[in-house]
């Protein structure tokens, strides 16, 4: 199974091979021929379209002292318009100490050992989520205040957030530079997703280009437009329904 899975993905087509450092060219390309050479030239089957769903899991485990949960929604695949957008709505929400939820969430009301959001994109679709490790005690009250906080971000993300917000993704974006591993990485995922090398100096003017009203709609389309997924495991009891939580966005569980 493993070898027909190599057979039919695996292909000349699909691969990137990127190099950064101390690089010798030639040595590179002679190495890819000797190494490469026989992988399959013609491109194999396209893969299935993601499409996000939603759900509701939960798992009770006794021994556990911390319940672990995270709600996730749809977000914003790499060639989004959006992409640069989503990764900011995540850092100001749960993206350090600074950020929302862990001001409120942890600082504030201590519900919580820990909290952030991220935002993952895919070729085709992606996914907005926060994780919080709490105590079975304050499951039940963390939950609406964590949502509390995503809704609040369709409406009152200021300027100072987002301007803190971009100038951690313009350093992470520069720091990526000074890393050989992290740079050939970067190379191959643009050359994958977007058939070129994107400037250090395009990147920064869309990160510099988003504005407040942007990141404002992106929380607002992104919290009603699907259903929530959520997940636990620990001891959930208490915790908010799969229905409850959905209705907090107005978002029908059977949409």
């Amino acid at each position: 199974m493993l070898d027909a899975y190599l057979a039919r993905h695996y292909r000349g087509p699909s691969m990137v091979l990127a190099a950064a450092g101390a690089v010798d060219h030639d040595a590179v390309v002679k190495l890819a021929g000797e190494r490469f050479g026989a992988i399959p030239t013609v491109s194999g089957p396209s893969p299935e379209t993601a499409t996000y769903r939603g759900g509701d899991k939960r798992e009770s485990r006794d021994h556990l002292q911390e319940t672990q949960v995270m709600v996730g929604f749809e977000g914003r695949p790499y060639s989004s318009d959006s992409f640069y957008t989503a990764q900011l709505l995540a850092a100001i929400i749960g993206g350090g100490m600074s950020s929302r939820l862990f001001q409120e969430v942890r600082e504030r009301r201590g519900l919580c050992y820990s909290i952030y959001a991220f935002h993952w994109s895919f070729a085709d679709s992606g996914l907005f989520g926060v994780h919080a490790a709490t105590g079975p005690d304050d499951i039940a009250e963390l939950m609406p205040v964590m949502l509390g906080e995503l809704e609040r971000a369709a409406h009152d993300i200021d300027e100072r957030e987002l301007d803190r917000a971009r100038a951690q993704l313009r350093a992470g974006l520069l720091m990526t530079l000074e890393s050989p591993a992290a740079r050939a990485g970067q190379i191959a995922r643009q050359i994958l997703l977007f058939g070129r090398l994107i400037p250090v100096d395009e990147l920064v003017a869309r990160i510099n280009a988003i504005t407040v009203a942007d990141v404002r709609n992106l929380a607002g389309d992104i919290f009603t437009g699907s259903r929530p997924t959520v997940a636990a495991v620990g001891a959930p009891v208490g915790m908010m329904g799969h229905d409850d939580i959905a209705a907090r966005f107005g978002v029908r569980v059977g949409a």
